[in-house]
Parts: C-alpha cells; structure tokens; sequence
C-alpha cells in the first residue's frame, strides 16, 4: 500500500514521539537511586525525554516542551503555577525581547547594510568575516555586561544580515556560509563571556562564591588576567576550527565583496528607519554599559529598546505579532527553565553534589579539580541557563574542591571560566546561543555534534596553554 508523503511524515513523526514517551516510562519506573527524592526523578525522567526528543525531532521544540509540561501536571509531578513559572522568569524575556529587536535590524534595512559595509571591507573570505565577528565580541565583552544582549541583541542580527548578503538562507544554502558564521557568532559569545567578569550577567555570582567559600577576591582585574591567554587563543583559533568542521562551500568571496560595493550604492542615502534602528541600537549599547550608574537591569533596557521602535513606528504591532521566532522560543524556553528550576526545587541537583563528594574525596587535589571541572562543564546539558547552571553547582563544586585541598586558585579560575564555556555543548544552553539556533542555519542535531567537537576544542585550550599560564602566575 502506497503512503503519500504527508502520511509517511506524520508515521514518522508519531514513531519518533513514540520512542520519546517510551523511554520516559522506562527512566520513571526505574529505581530510584539511594537518596533521590521521588518527584525530582520523575521530572528527571520527563527532562530527558523532552531532550532526546529535540535531536529526534517528532514535533518542533516548543511542542514537545509542552507535551512535557503538560505530562507533569496530569502526572500531578508539578503543580500548573509551578509549571508555569518558567514564563515569568527575566532571561526568557529578555531573548524574546532580542528576537524582537533583530526583527528591526532586518526590516529596516540597517543589518543589510552594516552587513554589505563589513563584506566591503573584510569579506576577503569567509573565515576573514568570522574574524571580525570574534573580535566585535572581544571588544564589546568588557562593556556590555549581558552575553545575551551582547550576542543576540546586537551581533547575531549583523550575523544574520552577513549571512544574507552572501546569499545564504536557513532554507537555501545554509551551508554556504550562515551556518559557519553563526556558529562563530554563538562561540566566539562564550569565549568572550568567559574571558571578563563583566563579560556575563551572572559572572559575578561565580566570583561571590569564591569569596563565600575561599575568603579570595576574583575581581575584574584577577579574572581578566587568567583569561587573557587561553581567551586570546581561542578566540584566534576558533575560526580556522570551525571552519575544517563546518566548512562553508563558498569559496570565493571576491565577487560577493563586488556584489556589496554595488548593492551599497543601489541602496543610497540611509533611510529613516535604518536610521532610528541604529539610534536604538546606541542608546541600548550605551545603557547596557552603564548599568552600575542607572540600575536598570538587561532586560528592561531591552524592553525600553523594543518600545522604542514602536513608538516611533520603526516595527508596527503587526511586524512584532508576525516574528514568530520570538514566540515559539518564549514557549520552549519558558517550559524548559520551569524543568531546570524544579530540578533543582526538588532536590536533584543537592543529590547530585552530595554524590560528587563521595565520589571524588579519594583523589588528591589536582585530580579532583580536573575531575569536577569535566563534570561541571558536561552538566550544563541538563541546564536550560547558564545562571542556573552556576547558581546551583558552583559553591558546591568548590566546597568540594576545598574539601580535599585542590589547589585554590586553579579550582576558582577553572571552575569560573568553564561557567561559560560549557554552554558549546547544546542549543539551548544560554541566551545567545537560544538567538543563534533560533536563527535556523543549524539543525538540533548538528548544533549537538558540532558543539561537542567544540567542547574539545575548549577543553585543549583551556586545559593546555591555559594552565601553563596559570601555573606561571603561580596559581598551582
């Protein structure tokens, strides 16, 4: 019998959603392990079916965060306020709020053009263009104390627009150059925010903790310092990287660099728009940078810069209803940080540093920090945030490392520069990252294979030249 193709789809689909339910049954009827509180495995065992479910694909994610939520509050495993909660947090917010803006750099013409500019000038290849979005993240990181509203706020916009002029498209030739460059793009955010204190909002949480637990000060200057090396390192790598693992088959960009010096001149005198667009683009830059003298946190800056186009007509109501992309991510992102928090609500993530302790208290105290820093950083594919991930593993991690005597200051820098880094791994990790993948260049699956890879490249780097710097500053 002959299936039409919607048909085959749709079997698929059901099979793979089929797999996705089954191995939910099985993780939530499994015994649980000594010590694990019941409602914190079963939303474990929901948690990582509605993983699994975004490498397998059944429904779009949004969909299949939903079946999960939904699959906790018949289950009775959460309440519906506390399923719900995820949708009030600020970070969820402040990415549909990016997405929103990005809307505005693409309508108005002003990324098309920034783009066309930096093609002009640097576009002598495509790894001469992932170039300079690394070295804009390197300059912006010390100033702009939000990697969300650095990277999906202001660069993945321009990295959209670059993608664009070279004529690449998430549905036509992702792979000419888009998906290279927003894989530098999401990257190059990581290595920018783990590289300054001031280069992530919830850095600093990292440097109390240290103060908390080992009575040391990691400030900007100490921080800035341990990174310089490895951070410069990756940074001029990461290009040459990406570009033998996700090679872009344009190989010839001289004549894309001609076709932007013409499309410039067709699109004349900057209009209007694009004019209010890069108005709102400076006031959001200068107010993100000066958070410590008005106190207004990212995410409403980048509200204030939202209702700044509509005010004055720049987006219309109908152009924001119309950007899904941002409406789709509030409901998968929402679900998944609701399934983060309660993790660690009900007790999971207590459960999993007590383990550690037991686990690695034999080792001395170079092999222990080495040991937490691979688990730590491989953690973060149960997080949906990074400030989760640092909020609920990092005093524990060091207390542990402080338990059995590891080295101070290489378990603070290790355990402080991968609170960022470890966000490579999955596509929904962090803010920026969210932004990049929701730009639809790079598939779930490839972003997990590739971010893996990239995992490595990290570990290398960090691990190498990173400790031999750190050993020459005596910090072990």
């Amino acid at each position: 019998m002959n299936h039409t193709p919607q048909e085959l789809s749709r079997n698929q689909s059901l099979l793979k959603l089929s797999i996705c339910v089954t191995l939910a049954i099985i993780l939530w009827f499994l015994p649980i392990p000594q010590n694990m509180p019941v409602q914190a495995w079963h939303i474990f065992a929901v948690f990582i079916s509605v993983i699994i479910s975004f490498i397998l694909r059944p429904f779009p994610m949004g969909a299949m965060v939903l079946f999960g939520l939904v699959a906790m509050m018949v289950t009775k495993t959460l309440t519906p306020k506390e399923a719900l909660s995820g949708y009030g947090d600020s970070t969820v917010w402040l990415v549909v709020a990016a997405f929103l803006i990005a809307g505005g750099v693409v309508q108005t013409g002003f990324g098309r053009r920034l783009a066309l500019m930096l093609v002009k000038l640097l576009g002598k290849s495509t790894v001469g263009i992932g170039y300079a979005i690394c070295g804009a993240e390197f300059l912006l990181g010390p100033v702009v104390p939000s990697n969300t509203a650095r990277g999906g706020g202001i660069l993945a916009p321009i990295t959209l627009s670059l993608a664009n002029a070279l004529d690449s498209h998430p549905g036509k030739n992702p792979e000419r150059a888009g998906e290279y460059l927003v894989l530098v793009g999401a990257h190059a955010n990581l290595i920018a925010a783990a590289m300054f204190l001031t280069g992530m909002a919830a850095n600093p949480l990292v440097a109390r903790a240290a103060s908390d637990i080992f009575d040391i000060d990691f400030g900007w200057g100490t921080w800035a310092l341990g990174a310089i090396v490895p951070g410069l390192i990756g940074l001029l790598l990461l290009p040459l990287f990406l570009n033998l693992i996700a090679k872009p088959t344009l190989k010839d960009t001289l004549p894309a660099q001609e076709k932007a010096r013409k499309e410039l001149e067709l699109m004349g005198n900057w209009k209007p728009g694009e004019k209010m667009m890069g108005i709102v683009f400076i006031v959001l830059i200068v107010l993100w940078s000066t958070k410590p003298f008005h106190g207004m946190g990212t995410t409403l800056v980048a509200w204030i810069g939202v209702c700044l186009l509509i005010l004055t007509r720049t987006l219309k109501w109908g152009d924001i209803i119309e950007i899904s992309k941002a409406w789709d991510t509030l409901i998968w992102l929402g679900g998944l940080l609701t399934m983060a928090n309660s993790l660690k609500n009900y007790g999971l993530i207590d459960w999993f540093s007590s383990y550690m302790q037991d686990l690695v208290g034999n080792f001395n105290g170079i092999t222990v920090i080495l040991i937490l820093a691979l688990i730590y950083f491989y953690s973060m594919y149960g997080f949906s945030m990074l400030t989760a991930h640092i909020s609920a593993l990092v005093a524990a991690f060091f207390g542990v490392a402080l338990g059995v005597g590891a080295p101070v200051m290489l378990s603070i820098a290790i355990l402080a520069y991968f609170s960022n880094l470890c966000a490579c791994t999955t596509n929904y990790s962090t803010g920026p990252v969210i932004i990049y993948f929701g730009l639809g260049y790079v598939p779930a699956h490839t972003w997990f294979s590739k971010g893996f890879l990239v995992s490595l490249f990290h570990l290398v780097i960090w691990l190498g030249p990173g400790m031999i710097w750190w050993k020459m500053l005596g910090w072990w």
